[in-house]
């Protein structure tokens, strides 16, 4: 008997990425809009502001909770920061720091979102080198840890 085979829905050229949240497949993207709250929420006074935020790798718990209530607001899913406070993150808190740094990994990253020179995120167009499907530099928040 052969192993089902899991089809990753994400599409991460636009942002996406695909987590197992409270036992469902969930698509989770930063839409402008999903950026624009977590602004607000930050007072970050622009895109720069906003990825140096996360950039120290430095997040609290309640930051995780944000991002990813954002995330999966912007991927379609009607949750309040209440209902993901209360939601199971694949891997525990290990797995949504992980989760979190993907998905600010696959919005900042040079490139990732709209194709090579019309990125959307913090660094776009800044001559880095990277090319898409690299790792991003850790400026993108790859490998984000809470902190209690």
């Amino acid at each position: 008997m052969r192993d089902p085979v899991t089809v990753n829905r994400a599409n991460r050229h636009r942002g996406e990425v695909e987590a197992v949240i409270d036992g469902e497949r969930r698509i989770l993207c930063l839409t402008l809009g999903a950026l624009a709250e977590l602004e607000c929420a930050f007072g970050a006074e622009s895109l720069a502001d906003l990825g140096a935020r996360f950039s120290g790798n430095r997040l609290k718990s309640a930051d995780l909770i944000r991002i990813l209530a954002c995330g999966l607001r912007g991927g379609g899913n009607r949750l309040s920061d209440d209902d993901v406070a209360d939601m199971a993150v694949e891997g525990g808190l290990a797995g949504a720091a992980r989760l979190v740094g993907e998905l600010l990994a696959v919005t900042f990253a040079d490139g990732a979102v709209a194709g090579p020179g019309h990125g959307a995120g913090p660094g776009s167009g800044s001559g880095s080198g990277q090319r898409s499907g690299q790792s991003p530099t850790p400026k993108s928040g790859q490998g984000a840890t809470a902190s209690p």
